[in-house]
């Protein structure tokens, strides 16, 4: 019957499948071009059928001959260690069953214990001396069962090794003298039968030799000693002294044991003894297998170790998960056994792992980080000389071809570890870690002298590799069909291909070379790469710039040329460089396609604001988006720009100037031409409208969008970097070029963004106007019983309605500017109202009202106009002339009086002399005492150069002292200085006098017999400041008031003018009478200037 080792060809499906995908993917890997057939092929780790027969023969023989108990992590079952066998070497059930019989009747091996008698600590001192001279007895006792570790049951002969194990049978380490923690690391096989009914034996024992006693006496150190003495004396000479024993049972051994065992006593004299250290390991001798027979134990554990960890492998491949390096309990345990049977040293066992591993680590798919751990132990346990001469051979080939092929893993490395595979940056890491510890090995130093250092051997071949991938993207590049514009799209795909890879290399790969290797990956990737992509592109634009620049053609070499930018940017800067890279002032190839870049960008810009105004339906975005879709898109047209321009960022500075001064020029354009569309639009749209509110609304937001492209225009000098641009151009353009050219153009543009959005607002202005005039209007003509805060209603009303709506409609900006224009408006319309209403106090009381509340309306708590804006000096202005208008006559004469006291009291001129009083007011007899005391440089009004002077004296205003008559002076001739003192009471109560306006005016006077008095001047006296009057208490010692004498205004008085206006009042005529009078007197005796 035939079975898979009998065709050589044949192997097992999964395992074909593994070294196909694997060999495949190595093929990829390779350039043909620089490798030969040879080295595609990976090494191979698979056995002949011979070979495989007699390695499986090897592992059945090892687990049916088994020893020891197993370890914790082991499978103790010999059926699954078999059933496992069978499927790591694809054996049929038949012929498995055939082999295990065949195994079976091969002859058993000679079992052995190497035993190995490492120290022993705390012993028993036996000599005078305090300390022991001790050595070992041991062998296997056979055929007795002894219970293990029971100190019960040990109550045999002393001498157990002496009297019950053959002498021939027996070993014996070496006597260390005087110590009671003897060293021997001695080893010694010792075979047996059937390890069921063996017990190892070791016997510890004190070396004792014939000495005089006064040798003892002068070892002797204490009373112990002397005691030890009087005891030797009553023993055999020469007799040992037994220190304690071992029996451990074979059968309760593990292959492997490693303990401190207790020194068991024959008597309970001394039952602490003290420990001893030994080391168990239960092998073959003579084993019956072909393989045992005819190879080295070394190359059969290889070959085995290469077996089982190709299985794990492959399993794991088929489940579709990566073998992580760890063995699976029945391939640990056949392995364990193998080597353990086998004698393998831990050195042996760590140089197959590496061989196996890095074999199979070329050809199947797992971690690299597995092989750390056998370089690790080999370099701990190197020494050269313990290699036979084939052993070192292999050491260095594997060393070699690792190398080699870890180097042609790194030539390839962006599509061996790609990142889109998440755990690749690691996979990558391990295996530099390898080859950098590989490298830093004493074994490798020393089988591989000639090696060139890892850093140069890496920076070569990732040099190499780097300029490989890019001859690969530019063929994978290649355009079907031949053309400039196809061969500037596929250049521009390479380009950014190269820039992904550096981004790559910069943010991740570099990183794990420079950490690993010292290796900057990054510099020398885009050295090369920067050099191979310079050439590519100057032939490019070379040809290109032979033929007029097209659109489209323009478009890839604009592209392409932000693309080299941003590759250019990834490089190092001039300050870093050790050279002149090939790159270096790539921008003037480009420079014929410029104009073609601008043009190309505005009329993008112009359609794409033409097709967003005709699709505008003028409404606004939301309630805080007051502006409409058009203006979002000019928005995104002009940061489109922008954009571009900071793409560009040319790096010629008059050029770039230049550049700069055309996107300011378009941009300008365009928010002109948007201006000129959206207006277009908004009549088209109003055009069949007959509700004239939404007429309105349209217009609100045509102004919106305005002001909101105002708002963006104002930001091109951040966007387009002027004050950079400034500083580059600062050496090659005149001093205020950029200020007159770029300033100039956007001042410009912004003039006439605002002209036209006061055009609209005064539109929308205009519309309220009217309104607000005819309210004026009628609020002048209503009823006087109609209370004036109830006829100011429908005004209010109205502009609250029509401002509420505005403001939900406009944008803060233009409402504020709409606001002012309507308060300008209603300021002009209440002063001509007004001025048509001076002679009607109603009127003006009503107006008067109207003004307050409209402030208050436009002001709008804070949300409106602020004060300054409000408080103009046409307000001020109306203001008071409607606090006059609307004051009647009496409060008018009370203001002049007012007025007159101000006069008074700004007056230090005594150019018209000065009347010299005192006043007192007694509240006990409400009378008012006045004694004028004297008058002084009074103006000579007659003809002789004199004048005869006297005071009139009166309370005013004359309403609020009806009773009271005015006083007068005697005349004194020819005096212009005239002594009066005189005193008059004026019986009057004290509280008409506290009130504004309330005086004494003293009229001094020029008496004329034939004709009417002169006037000489006037003074008042304000009452309220008269003493006694603000206080209970009666007055002291008076003061002298000196009143500088003044005149009338010349140029009349508006309260005067006003009061003259009311002609059916009799009181204001009379008044004004009177200081009409007084003024023409003070106008014919005006001293004159230099007089």
């Amino acid at each position: 019957m035939a079975t898979p080792l009998s065709h050589p060809q044949r192997r097992p499906p999964l395992l074909r499948q593994a070294i196909k995908i694997r060999r495949r993917r190595v093929r990829d890997l390779q350039d043909p071009r620089a490798q030969t057939a040879q080295e595609l092929e990976p090494p191979s780790h698979h056995l002949s059928p011979e070979e495989r027969a007699l390695l499986y023969e090897e592992a059945l023989y090892t687990v049916l001959h088994r020893l020891g108990q197993p370890e914790p992590s082991h499978v103790r079952e010999a059926s699954e260690l078999l059933q496992y066998l069978q499927e790591a070497f694809h054996v049929e059930p038949e012929e498995h069953q055939q082999m295990l019989q065949q195994v079976q009747k091969l002859e058993k091996p000679i079992f052995c214990l190497k035993a190995t008698v490492k120290q022993a600590k705390g012993i028993l001192g036996k000599d005078v001396s305090g300390f022991s001279d001790p050595y070992c007895l041991l062998g296997i006792e056979q055929g007795v069962g002894v219970q293990g570790g029971s100190p019960g049951s040990r109550h045999r002969q002393k001498a157990v090794v002496k009297h019950t194990i053959p002498e021939e049978q027996t070993h014996r380490t070496q006597v260390i003298t005087q110590t009671l923690n003897p060293v021997w690391e001695e080893t010694f096989i010792l075979e047996f039968e059937d390890i069921s009914n063996s017990s190892f034996h070791l016997d510890m024992w004190d070396m004792d030799t014939v000495e005089s006693v006064r040798q003892k006496l002068g070892e002797l150190t204490d009373l112990h000693g002397l005691r030890r003495i009087f005891k030797e004396a009553r023993k055999d000479k020469g007799q040992d002294d037994f220190l304690g024993n071992v029996v451990v049972r074979l059968q309760d051994l593990r292959c492997r044991e490693d303990h401190w065992y207790p020194l068991e006593p024959c008597t309970e004299t001394y039952p602490d003894r003290g420990q001893c250290h030994l080391q168990f390991q239960l092998i073959h001798k003579r084993r019956a297998p072909a393989a045992s027979r005819s190879q080295p134990s070394y190359t059969v554990h290889l070959h085995l170790l290469q077996q089982l960890v190709s299985h794990e492998i492959t399993r794991h491949q088929a489940g579709s998960t990566s073998w992580d390096g760890s063995l699976s309990p029945q391939a640990a345990t056949i392995l364990f056994l193998h080597a353990t049977q086998k004698d393998l040293s831990d050195f042996l066992q760590s140089l197959a792992q590496w061989l196996a591993y890095s074999r199979l680590y070329q050809s199947l798919e797992f971690p690299s980080s597995c092989l750390l751990h056998p370089i690790t132990s080999i370099e701990y346990q190197w020494i050269q000389g313990r290699l036979k001469g084939e052993q070192r051979e292999e050491l260095t080939a594997s060393f070699s071809k690792l190398l080699a092929y870890g180097l042609s893993l790194l030539r390839k490395f962006r599509s061996v570890f790609p990142l889109s595979v998440p755990d690749s940056p690691a996979r990558l890491q391990s295996l530099l870690r390898v080859l950098v510890q590989m490298c830093k090995m004493k074994a490798f130093r020393e089988l591989c002298p000639d090696s060139a250092p890892l850093p140069r051997l890496v920076t070569e071949t990732l040099r190499t590799g780097t300029v490989e991938w890019f001859h690969l993207k530019q063929q994978h590049h290649q355009p079907m069909v031949q053309g400039m514009l196809e061969a500037g799209k596929a250049l521009l795909s390479l380009v950014q291909d190269i820039i992904a890879d550096l981004h790559q290399c910069q943010h991740t790969w570099n990183k794990i070379f420079q950490n690993t290797l010292k290796v900057d990956l990054f510099s020398m990737a885009f050295l090369e790469l920067q050099w191979l992509v310079a050439k590519r592109v100057q032939d490019h634009t070379a040809v290109v710039a032979g033929s007029p620049v097209s659109p489209e053609m323009g478009e890839s070499l604009f592209q392409l040329y932000v693309s080299l930018k941003e590759l250019c940017q990834l490089g190092p800067g001039p300050a870093e460089r050790d050279g002149v890279l090939a790159l270096d002032g790539f921008h003037r190839w480009f420079q014929p396609a410029i104009p073609s870049w601008l043009q190309k960008t505005y009329s993008v810009a112009l359609a794409r604001v033409q097709r967003a105004v005709q699709m505008d339906e003028l409404v606004p975005l939301s309630e805080l988006t007051k502006h409409s879709t058009s203006a979002v898109d000019l928005s995104t047209c002009f940061a489109q720009i922008s954009h571009t321009a900071r793409q560009l960022d040319w790096p010629d500075p008059e050029e770039a100037f230049m550049i700069t001064v055309k996107f300011v020029e378009d941009t300008c354009r365009l928010a002109l031409v948007y201006c000129s569309l959206i207006k277009a639009r908004a009549r088209e749209l109003s055009a069949g409208q007959k509700d004239q509110g939404q007429a309105a609304n349209m217009l609100c937001v045509v102004v919106n969008d305005m002001e909101q492209l105002r708002l963006v225009i104002g930001k091109l000098p951040t966007q387009l970097a002027w004050e950079a641009l400034e500083q580059r151009v600062g050496a090659v353009l005149e001093q205020g070029q950029l200020q007159n050219t770029l300033h100039a153009q956007l001042q410009g543009a912004l003039a006439g963004l605002g002209h036209e959005i006061r055009t609209g607002v005064h539109t929308l202005a205009e519309q309220l106007e009217v309104g607000i005039a005819k309210h004026i209007q009628k609020l002048v003509g209503v009823k006087e019983s109609v209370l004036p805060e109830d006829a100011i209603l429908p005004l209010m009303k109205f502009l609250e309605v029509k401002l509420c709506y505005l403001n939900t409609n406009l944008v803060q900006e233009n409402f504020s500017s709409l606001l002012t224009l309507l308060w300008t408006h209603t300021l002009t319309v209440l002063m001509e109202v007004a001025a048509s209403q001076r002679s009607c106090p109603l009127a003006s009381s009503r107006l008067k009202i109207a003004l307050q509340n409209l402030e208050i309306c436009f002001y709008a708590e804070g949300c409106g106009l602020p004060p300054a804006a409000l408080h103009t000096d046409t307000f001020q202005a109306l203001q008071r002339d409607l606090e006059l208008q609307a004051a009647s006559s009496r409060e008018l004469i009370q203001k002049y009086f007012c007025s007159r006291i101000q006069q008074q009291a700004e007056t230090a001129s005594e150019e018209l002399g000065a009347v010299t009083v005192k006043a007192s007011y007694r509240t006990s007899e409400q009378k008012l005492r006045v004694e004028l005391l004297s008058a002084s440089s009074l103006l000579p009004l007659d003809s002789n150069g004199s004048s005869d002077p006297f005071v009139q004296l009166t309370l005013e205003p004359r309403h609020e002292f009806p009773e009271l008559a005015p006083r007068e002076t005697q005349k004194h001739k020819k005096d212009l200085h005239p002594l009066f003192d005189e005193t008059f009471e004026f019986l009057v109560p004290a509280e008409p006098c506290q009130r504004d306006g309330a005086c004494l005016l003293l009229t001094v006077l020029d008496h004329d017999t034939l004709g009417a008095d002169d006037l000489e001047g006037e003074a008042f006296l304000p009452l309220r400041s008269v003493p006694g009057l603000t206080g209970t208490e009666e007055p002291g010692e008076v003061p002298q008031t000196r009143l500088p004498l003044t005149y009338p205004a010349l140029n009349g008085d508006p309260i005067l003018q006003l009061l003259e206006s009311r002609k059916g009042d009799r009181e204001a005529q009379v008044f004004v009478r009177l200081r009409r009078q007084r003024a023409k007197q003070a106008s014919q005796h005006a001293p004159r200037p230099g007089q």
